[in-house]
């Protein structure tokens, strides 16, 4: 077991916050190259901070190969695959952003997904058009990364992509926007042009020079010449999505079928960038002074909601441009009209109690759609 202590902290300083996140979460190491376990993943989107003191475990060659043979197939992925596979799995950096991009996005954006990767479009994904989206996560990252040593900058590449870069490969056109961009944003611009680019012959060397990680083998097997098509994928998202959210609900619940409203108010506030969450719980506790409790089914279906808020917010903006604050009936009409998502009125209800600080029963986009944005993205806006 290697705790590098010295080092963890200096290439922080090199580090983006993902990148920072990543690297205190992840407790495995294979030949130079971090990664998280599936139990480490769900550390690293359900906690602040890491539940121990975080060390990084040098895995054997006969170790991982062990771990990726009892990796089971995509057929048999199920809502608890992460808690079942616990420590017995390896996910790169790459394919944690990914995972990343699936938990906020709405299972119509799932289809989307499949086509960007699905490069030749014969309706399904192998592991080499897989392996693209390795090349185009570490193009962008290149372009964000922060100024300083090189060779530190090289050595925190070797950690997160498993070979060695140089800033100047990466391929730049006169003028091109630097305007950040989500991870999303880079998968739907990018993989687009990914026949047109060298992006397509760069995934051979990758293929050819890393290891395999969990995920490939559980999409494309053990001898990586599976293909994948949409409905295992869109079961995998699915699954992952729910894994999470069952998980989150669980830590409230104890045991019982619902958590209180004030649970659920301190799930919305967190990662949000919310300094005084105090006023918004003792604004909920006045208002609805007789607990009744969520379920998970509501729990679920206003998450799903959360995943679309970007259609949800254009039919808010639609009724701000009219001049009409928007109530409990029209706040459910335009969540069922932009997403199809069905909120139940307790539900509704609560949320209102919740974000409605001046108590007018209305709720505005100032008060609703900037906080809810933070909790989509889990801080990492």
């Amino acid at each position: 077991v290697t705790e590098n202590r010295s080092d963890l902290e200096d290439l922080h300083l090199y580090a983006t916050p993902r990148e920072q996140r990543f690297r205190r979460f992840a407790s495995l190491e294979f030949e130079g190259q971090l990664y998280m376990t599936p139990y480490d993943f769900i550390q690293a989107v359900t906690n602040d901070e890491p539940k121990r003191a975080k060390k990084w475990r040098s895995l054997s060659k006969q170790e991982l190969n062990q771990i990726l043979m009892e990796t089971p197939p995509v057929w048999k992925g199920s809502s608890k695959l992460f808690r079942n596979l616990n420590e017995k799995g390896v996910i790169s950096y790459t394919e944690y952003l990914f995972l990343l991009c699936i938990l906020t996005k709405p299972h119509a954006g799932f289809r989307i997904a499949f086509n960007m990767f699905d490069t030749d479009g014969n309706e399904m994904v192998d592991k080499k058009e897989f392996l693209v989206l390795q090349e185009i996560f570490r193009k962008k990252n290149e372009k964000r990364e922060r100024k300083g040593d090189e060779e530190k900058r090289a050595m925190l590449r070797l950690q997160l992509y498993g070979y060695h870069t140089s800033a100047n490969s990466v391929l730049k056109t006169e003028g091109e926007e630097l305007v950040p961009r989500s991870y999303w944003d880079t998968l739907r611009r990018s993989t687009s042009q990914a026949l047109f680019s060298d992006l397509a012959e760069r995934a051979d060397d990758i293929s050819s020079s890393l290891s395999d990680t969990t995920l490939l083998v559980h999409f494309f097997g053990k001898k990586g010449k599976a293909e994948l098509n949409f409905e295992d994928f869109y079961r995998f998202m699915d699954n992952l999505q729910t894994e999470v959210l069952e998980i989150e609900f669980l830590s409230y619940s104890n045991g019982m079928n619902t958590i209180s409203e004030e649970d659920f108010a301190h799930v919305l506030l967190r990662y949000t960038n919310v300094e005084n969450t105090s006023s918004y719980l003792e604004n909920m506790r006045c208002r609805i002074p007789e607990e009744k409790g969520i379920t998970f089914d509501e729990f679920r279906s206003f998450f799903q909601f959360l995943n679309n808020l970007e259609d949800f917010t254009i039919a808010m903006q639609m009724y701000n441009f009219a001049s009409r604050s928007i109530g409990q009936d029209e706040f459910k009409r335009a969540v069922y009209v932009a997403t199809g998502v069905k909120l139940s009125p307790h539900l509704v209800n609560t949320v209102f109690k919740i974000f409605d600080v001046d108590r007018d029963d209305q709720l505005s986009y100032k008060e609703f759609i900037g906080i809810m944005k933070d909790r989509l993205n889990r801080g990492f806006r």
